[in-house]
């Protein structure tokens, strides 16, 4: 049988599909700058009572970036990324400093003429979503929950749940690598798993092409892990989603050791790779959605069918 007849039996969504029936049809435009820039997604959460990483600095134009090292003095660590960004691209994390120094999460040393012209390349928009002029947040780093210190290579992992109209669909976790350079983004190389949408435990992973059940640096497991706080996330993502008008979305989080669940940010077009990490497809649970969602009005009734329709099959 031909492969692309093999995925459509299979209920794999590929990205016209996913742009003509679901983006296009759940997502008004209008809503889009809401997740498209991090900062109004941030802001927009804190302001729903929902934890986001506290933000310490933004730089909107290139005088800013003046005494900034003194402004962050104070700080041991932080990450700065593009508010319009994309993909993870233009990210730093900052781990530490060593004198006038500031050392990157893979263990690389910065200078502050370093940090300074990438803060100018977030300005003018080499990170940005069409190339448009940006601005550069800096926040909080995350402390990773203990439960992925095992499975995951310097970096912070995220949760990306999938959500179409309030009711959580397919979720995975992105594990970094030392090939991602402590990212957790798959086009970089990090790991991507699976996970059961009843309990939280990971499923299968994908690494680049190849499925494995151990991270490459760590050797450990990376199959079978229970994500702690499960159902809050399901419902903070059936959340998000209400709070931004959108009706099908990608929400990120992360788990911190400290403050537990926090959303990264949210994405109007949410990729397809999460349908690789969980060897299954979108469309048939998208399908599930619109046919009982006279049914799903309640928030509590959406988490409730998630859990029972989209359930890993039992061995």
């Amino acid at each position: 049988m031909h492969i692309a007849a093999r995925l459509a039996r299979a209920g794999v969504m590929g990205i016209n599909r996913r742009n003509a029936e679901f983006t296009l049809r759940y997502n008004r435009r209008d809503r889009y700058p809401l997740v498209d820039d991090k900062l109004k997604t941030k802001r927009l959460a804190e302001q729903a009572g929902l934890c986001v990483p506290e933000l310490y600095e933004v730089v909107e134009i290139e005088h800013q970036i003046k005494g900034i090292h003194e402004r962050l003095a104070r700080y041991p660590d932080f990450v700065v990324k593009p508010a319009g960004g994309s993909g993870g691209d233009g990210i730093v994390v900052i781990t530490g400093r060593m004198k006038d120094h500031y050392r990157k999460a893979s263990g690389a040393i910065l200078t502050r003429e370093e940090l300074d012209y990438h803060l100018l390349n977030i300005l003018n928009g080499m990170f940005s979503l069409g190339g448009y002029r940006d601005h550069a947040l800096i926040e909080y780093r995350v402390k990773s929950d203990p439960v992925f210190g095992e499975i995951s290579f310097q970096g912070v992992p995220d949760i990306r749940i999938v959500v179409l109209l309030g009711v959580p669909v397919m979720a995975m976790v992105r594990l970094p690598t030392r090939a991602s350079d402590g990212k957790a983004n798959l086009h970089q190389g990090a790991i991507g798993t699976g996970v059961d949408m009843a309990t939280g435990r990971t499923l299968s992973a994908v690494w680049r092409n190849t499925v494995l059940d151990e991270h490459p640096d760590t050797g450990n497991a990376v199959t079978g892990v229970r994500i702690p706080q499960w159902d809050r996330l399901l419902h903070l993502a059936a959340r998000a989603c209400d709070l931004t008008g959108l009706g099908y979305v990608g929400v990120d989080f992360v788990l911190d050791r400290e403050h537990g669940p926090m959303i990264l940010e949210l994405n109007a077009r949410p990729g397809l790779n999460i349908q690789i990490a969980n060897r299954a497809g979108l469309l048939p649970r998208l399908r599930a959605v619109e046919e009982h969602r006279a049914h799903l009005a309640d928030l509590d009734a959406r988490i409730e069918f998630a859990k029972r329709r989209f359930a890993a099959p039992t061995s």
